[in-house]
């Protein structure tokens, strides 16, 4: 006879599994209850896709932003997510984040605690990571801002000149490897503004390729659930613990260690190395109240912050130029008309190229340095439109998903320069996309990278005509995951290339 199979024990298996996952959800409920910060309004944190992950939800960690932003464009301008019991709040789109980071910035200038990349990596000295509630950020923060304001930054631009048309050189005889002119490039600008130091930076050196090294380690441990010690906090008292990242630190140490020191014997002895940012803290050291230690640092974090930025974005300026050969044709028609052919661009041509001013911000605004942005906290409740932040949260402006915002960016994966010209035929000023930052927490090195990318920008578009090489791959993704790639830009002089080297040789600015 036929036996049918007990159902008794299936049944009695589902309604076990079935009550462990109810439960499992309860206990994850009742733990991220718990842990977040409540809300005096009453009202509800904006809405969480779903998970059922006990760590919190799924990032991957090649182009994490791109996971986020499809969240953002199914719930929402903003959404949370977790990270262990951790709540975070994602800010996706332009007038929230004007709302919320710009015009409430004062309450979300803090940082929230990060062990991996604030503590361990950085020993809780990075001015880019550091507290706000603390007197150290404040005294870090004002020193930076004395240094670097806009007529400050003016002082560098005959520097930022020389190394631009160094690089034009440079580009001419080994055109393959621009990312490493590009990295040479900001990198002696930024160590002449740093340390005044005047002798040329090769991307290769070793001190420049320690920075690199370091500022990758950084975003990969910046990204939410990178390091289990962000949610277990004492890991990182165990010896055995994230060794990687205390060498980090070791090795951050010494370089930033050794810099300050060899500024400090060229003061004592007299030597006239001009103006620098450490030369000014040293000599200043009672104005900001800064240990010699937090100078080091302070400096070390400026210089490898302006090294790596200003770095990816010439790039990226140049990568747009060479995928979209018409909007670059627009550019090098203004540069034509206002400059001609027979002198080399300046900073004086400025305020005369607002198609290049267009095209620099909408290149950054496609393929953003930061994309997933960078974390905040709240000091006291938020509240925007039917949903509230409560104090202690973490919220993050999401780059990618801000510059892709269709009601401020129409056709947002276009690449449309036209969208910064007012009808006027001028850069307008009613856009803006937030290359260097929110509120207080805004970079305060933005003076002197904007100009860095602007004239590199002006007399590489003016030297050459920039092309995608069909026989190589382009990742245009790559410089946003901070990499380097495969050269993929052949580069044209738009002049006989004896004429451009004598008009670039012959300028007594370059050294």
């Amino acid at each position: 006879m036929l036996q049918l199979p007990d159902l008794r024990v299936s049944d009695n298996t589902q309604l076990v599994l079935g009550t462990v996952a109810c439960l499992g959800v309860l206990v994850i409920g009742a733990i991220s209850r718990a842990f977040l910060p409540k809300s005096e309004s009453g009202l509800p944190l904006p809405p969480s896709p779903f998970t059922w992950r006990l760590r919190g939800h799924f990032i991957a960690p090649r182009n994490p932003f791109l996971t986020v932003a499809g969240w953002i464009d199914e719930l929402g301008p903003l959404i949370t997510i977790r990270s262990g019991t951790e709540k975070i709040v994602i800010i996706g789109r332009h007038d929230a984040v004007v709302d919320i980071m710009e015009k409430q910035g004062g309450s979300l200038a803090d940082r929230p605690r990060l062990v991996a990349a604030g503590e361990i990596l950085n020993g809780g000295l990075s001015v880019i990571l550091t507290p706000s509630t603390g007197s150290m950020w404040r005294r870090m923060r004002r020193a930076l801002h004395t240094h670097l304001q806009p007529k400050s930054a003016e002082e560098y631009q005959p520097l930022q000149m020389s190394h631009a048309k160094n690089m034009v050189l440079e580009i001419l005889e080994d055109p393959a490897n621009f990312q490493n002119h590009a990295a040479s490039y900001a990198a002696t600008t930024i160590t002449k503004v740093a340390y005044g130091r005047t002798t040329p930076t090769s991307a290769t050196d070793p001190e420049a390729r320690l920075i690199r090294e370091n500022f990758q380690l950084l975003r990969k441990t910046l990204r939410p659930g990178a390091y289990l010690v962000d949610m277990i906090p004492w890991l990182k008292y165990l010896p055995w613990y994230a060794q990687e990242l205390k060498r980090g630190f070791e090795r951050n140490r010494q370089l930033n260690t050794d810099q300050l020191n060899r500024v400090k014997r060229q003061i004592q002895s007299n030597v006239d190395i001009g103006p620098s940012f450490v030369k000014h803290m040293l000599e200043n050291a009672q104005l900001h109240g800064l240990s010699e230690t937090e100078m080091a640092f302070l400096a070390g974090s400026f210089y490898a912050a302006g090294f790596d930025t200003t770095t990816l974005a010439i790039c990226t300026v140049l990568m747009a130029a060479a995928c979209f050969p018409d909007e670059q044709a627009k550019v090098q028609a203004e540069l034509d008309a206002v400059v001609g052919r027979y002198r080399v661009p300046t900073f004086a041509d400025e305020q005369s190229l607002p198609q290049l001013h267009a095209f620099i911000s909408e290149a950054l605004r496609w393929r953003p340095l930061v994309p997933s942005g960078l974390a905040h906290r709240t000091t006291k409740e938020v509240v925007w439109r039917n949903y509230c932040i409560p104090a202690g949260t973490t919220v993050i402006g999401h780059h990618w998903s801000i510059s892709r915002d269709p009601e401020v960016f129409p056709e947002p994966h276009a690449f449309k320069p036209q969208r910064w010209i007012n009808d006027q035929g001028r850069l307008g000023d009613d856009l803006k996309f937030f290359v260097f930052g929110f509120g207080r927490r805004v970079c305060p090195g933005q003076h002197v990278a904007t100009r860095s990318v602007f004239i590199s920008s002006l007399l590489i578009l003016w030297a050459f005509r920039l092309t995608l090489d069909a026989t190589k791959s382009l990742d245009d993704m790559a410089f946003m995951r901070g990499e380097n790639q495969p050269s993929f830009i052949e580069f044209k002089a738009r002049a006989p290339e004896t004429e451009l080297r004598r008009m670039m040789q012959n300028d007594p600015d370059v050294v």
